[in-house]
């Protein structure tokens, strides 16, 4: 078996330990004489998969108790409905708009009230985080949005904007445990989980308590509607099995890694690998201002479409793979989420210095 460097943004890499655990569980998980896959949501056994997921999950990020855990479905592109639809009591939300999901969160939301754009990093193809330490934040504003890390741009908040008492949303799909978080700074925190915590179709939120509740804006759905998966412990209709059995072992394989402060620095360190050599090099160059740099996404060009065509070709032939960036801002793109080892970075860089060498 061939293992290739997968750079793909989302569905992404996952622990291999992970996936060998999964194999050997696929026909009988835990002496159940059956697939994850095939059991019911409401069987003891896979009871006890959520309730342990959950319980791992709170311990990584220290989630305090007045926050309820839950796993929905929809992709984060169905929380920029629902959070509206719960949160929206004035009908007036401020949206920082720092790339292409914070800007469709933005638009989504203009649909239930008043969705004001206070700031945005539009003006340079999203390539840093705008000045966010006071904000012309609106006074009847039900909360304050942000996309914390952007994944196509390769930005990420070093600190969170004041929000002068406001609730804080975030999504977080692309950082999401990649570093220590203080969740009493936010009243949701969601995130996708195919980027950087397990398998495409799961959305975990982490949602106060006491923004969640039934009122909700008329003709809110049932399926929308947050309190009405809290209640039910995210078993209100068949949720997603299997993909919380995954991102229960990544949780497990994080605590093993020694928690979310040890994925930091190494998270760090192999970002550090990938932009000391963007910074040295003369045929390539990062397209995100240094202080707003990603550890978790990084875009990068040589400013010739058809190099750079070239370089994501040899780069696949070579086992590097998925590294096309997006069409917004074309070039490349590495995405170096928790799964990745640093021994796939340091791969990434020794071919680019051999490219470099070639093509220069």
């Amino acid at each position: 078996m061939s293992r290739v460097y997968n750079f793909s943004a989302g569905p992404a890499v996952l622990p291999e330990e992970v996936l060998k655990e999964a194999a050997e569980e696929m026909l009988d998980y835990n002496g159940s004489g059956m697939s994850v896959m095939e059991m019911s949501h409401r069987s003891k056994v896979f009871d006890e998969i959520i309730q342990t997921a959950e319980a791992d999950l709170r311990d990584l990020l220290k989630i305090p108790d007045n926050y309820k855990v839950l796993f929905l479905q929809g992709g984060a592109s169905q929380q920029f409905a629902m959070i509206p639809m719960n949160l929206m009591k004035n009908r007036v939300a401020d949206y920082i708009v720092t790339g292409q999901w914070a800007k469709k969160a933005w638009q989504e939301a203009q649909k239930y009230g008043t969705a004001n754009k206070i700031a945005s990093s539009e003006d340079k193809t999203f390539s840093y985080i705008p000045d966010c330490s006071d904000l012309p934040i609106s006074l009847d504003a039900d909360y304050v949005y942000i996309c914390e890390n952007n994944t196509i741009y390769g930005t990420k908040y070093k600190t969170l904007p004041n929000t002068k008492g406001k609730i804080l949303v975030s999504d977080v799909s692309s950082c999401f445990l990649s570093e220590p978080m203080d969740i009493e700074k936010y009243g949701i925190v969601y995130g996708g989980v195919q980027k950087n915590v397990g398998p495409a179709g799961l959305v975990i939120a982490i949602i106060r308590e006491d923004l969640i509740t039934e009122d909700v804006l008329p003709g809110t759905p049932t399926m929308l509607t947050y309190k009405t998966h809290a209640d039910a412990n995210s078993l209100y209709n068949t949720p997603n099995c299997y993909g919380i059995y995954i991102c229960g072992k990544v949780f497990k394989w994080l605590k093993k890694q020694g928690g979310l402060e040890a994925m930091k620095e190494r998270n760090e360190k192999k970002a550090k690998v990938l932009y000391d050599y963007l910074d040295s090099s003369k045929l390539f160059k990062g397209t995100v201002e240094p202080a707003s740099r990603s550890l978790m996404n990084v875009p990068f060009v040589t400013g010739d479409k058809e190099l750079d065509a070239k370089f994501v070709k040899e780069a696949e032939a070579a086992g590097l793979v998925n590294l096309k960036g997006h069409r917004t801002v074309g070039g490349m793109r590495a995405s170096i989420y928790n799964a990745m080892p640093i021994e796939g970075v340091e791969a990434l860089v020794e071919f680019m210095k051999k490219f470099e060498k070639e093509n220069a």
